[in-house]
C-alpha cells in the first residue's frame, strides 16, 4: 500500500519503460471491504462496504492503430495485445479480460486502441474487490481519456458489464459501486435495488475501534461454479415464492413456501434465509452507526452474519471459519468472513489496544493448523476512484 503520488509515480515510470512514452493519464481504484451485506447485492438488498488504502493504478494513452496492449506490473508474462475489433467474451482471459471487457462494453467507442499498463496493491483472490478496483480504474480512465458522458452510475454497469458479460464473473453490484462511490472516512449504505445511497460517517478510531483485515491466503474466483450456484438457489428460491427478488421478502416466516419438505426446498430455504437475515442485520448495524450507541454492539451482527454465511448459506471453508473463532478468541468483538466465499479474507471488529493481540491469536491457530500466519491489515475508510495525474 502506497500514497497517491508514489503511487503515481512507480506506474508513471512502468509505462514508460513498457510503452517507450508518457501516459497521458494515471486513475486509481480502491478494493472494498464489506461492514456488513454479503451475497445481498444481487438480491436487490442492502450493503455496507467501506473503501481500502489499497488500489489499482492504470496508467493508459490513446493509441492510433486499433489495438488495445495490456500490461501489467504483477505480471509482466501475461500481456495482451489484442486489435479493438476483434475482443469478444473470454478473449484475451486471465487478469486481461477486465480491462479488456471494459473497452469491449463501450462496443466502439475506443476505435484508436489503447496502451494501458496496471499497478496496484489490492490482494488478488482475498475477496476485497481486486477484479472490481481493476475494471473501475480503467473505465475512469476511458471515460476521462475519451471524453465521454458516462456519470458514476454508469461508470459502476460499465465495470459490472465488464465483469459479468466479459470476464464471465456473476457479481453484483457491490464491487463496483463501492470502489466507485465511497468516500473518506465512510461506510457506503447502499440500496441495491434502487441505487438509492448514504454515506454513513465511520470514525472507529474515535471510539477506540478498528476494523483488522485477515487475509487467509485461501484464495477464490467468481468465474469459479461456487458463487454462480448461489446466485441461481436465490433466483429459483424468489421465483418459487412469486418475487421478483429476495429483497421482496419481509421476513423469515414469509420464507415458510419453501419449506415444502424435499432437499431442493431445504436448501432453498436456507440461501434465502441468509439474504432476509443479512439484509436485517445491514440495517441494524446503519442503526447502531447513525446513533449514539458504542459501535462496540455491531460486533455480535458481524458474527451471526459468518454463522449464517457458513450454515445457511455454505460459503465458507474450514480455515476461514478458524480465523473468526480465533479472532473472537483473542478479543475481537465480532468477525465474519467478506468477500463472495470459498476462501479470502475476514474482518474483525477490535480494540484498537488489542489489534496486537487478536493478530497473535489468529496466527498462532493458524500455525496450529499448519498454515503460516496471515497477512494483516488496519482499514482506514478510503476514497473511491479518481484520477492521479
Amino acid at each position: 500500500m502506497t500514497g497517491d503520488g508514489d503511487a503515481a509515480a512507480r506506474a508513471a515510470a512502468a509505462f514508460a519503460e513498457r510503452f517507450g512514452r508518457q501516459a497521458d493519464g494515471i486513475w486509481a481504484a480502491p478494493g472494498r471491504v464489506n461492514v456488513i451485506g454479503e451475497h445481498t447485492d444481487y438480491n436487490g438488498g442492502y450493503v455496507l462496504p467501506v473503501a481500502l488504502p489499497h488500489t489499482t493504478r492504470a496508467a493508459m494513452a490513446r493509441r492510433d492503430d486499433g489495438l488495445l496492449v495490456l500490461a501489467s506490473a504483477q505480471r509482466p508474462e501475461q500481456e495482451a495485445v489484442v486489435p479493438v475489433a476483434d475482443l469478444r467474451p473470454g478473449w484475451p482471459g486471465g487478469w486481461a479480460a477486465y480491462p479488456a471487457g471494459v473497452v469491449h462494453a463501450l462496443a466502439g467507442r475506443v476505435p484508436g486502441g489503447l496502451s494501458v499498463l496496471v499497478d496496484g496493491d489490492v490482494p488478488s483472490g482475498a475477496g476485497l474487490s481486486s477484479s472490481a478496483a481493476l475494471s473501475c480504474s480503467v473505465a475512469l480512465g476511458v471515460r476521462d481519456l475519451l471524453d465521454l458522458d458516462l456519470d458514476a452510475d454508469a461508470l459502476i454497469d460499465l465495470a459490472r458489464r465488464a465483469e459479468n458479460d466479459f470476464a464471465g464473473a456473476p457479481t453484483g453490484v457491490l464491487d463496483q459501486s463501492a470502489s466507485i462511490l465511497c468516500t473518506a472516512g465512510h461506510a457506503l449504505f447502499l440500496d441495491t435495488r434502487d441505487g438509492t445511497r448514504e454515506q454513513v460517517p465511520l470514525d472507529l478510531a474515535a471510539a477506540g475501534l478498528a476494523l483488522l483485515v485477515v487475509d487467509t491466503g485461501t484464495t477464490h474466483d467468481h468465474t469459479e461454479g461456487g458463487y454462480a450456484d448461489r446466485r441461481r438457489e436465490c433466483e429459483e428460491a424468489a421465483r418459487r415464492l412469486g418475487v421478483a427478488l429476495l429483497r421482496e421478502v419481509d421476513d423469515v416466516p414469509a420464507l415458510a413456501p419453501l419449506a415444502d419438505g424435499s432437499l431442493e426446498g431445504d436448501l432453498l430455504l436456507r440461501r434465502a434465509r441468509h439474504v432476509v437475515t443479512e439484509d436485517a442485520r445491514v440495517l441494524e448495524v446503519v442503526a447502531a452507526l447513525r446513533g449514539d450507541a458504542d459501535p462496540r454492539a455491531i460486533g455480535p451482527l458481524l458474527t451471526a452474519g459468518h454463522a449464517s454465511l457458513r450454515d445457511d448459506f455454505e460459503v465458507s471453508v474450514p480455515l476461514i471459519d478458524a480465523c473468526v473463532e480465533a479472532a473472537s478468541a483473542g478479543g475481537a468483538h465480532g468477525a465474519r468472513m467478506v468477500g463472495g466465499g470459498f476462501g479470502g479474507s475476514v474482518v474483525a471488529l477490535v480494540d484498537s489496544g488489542g489489534v496486537d493481540t487478536v493478530r497473535a491469536s489468529v496466527a498462532d491457530r493458524f500455525a496450529h493448523e499448519g498454515h503460516p500466519a496471515p497477512r494483516t491489515f488496519v482499514v482506514i475508510p478510503s476514497p473511491g476512484a479518481r484520477r492521479l495525474t
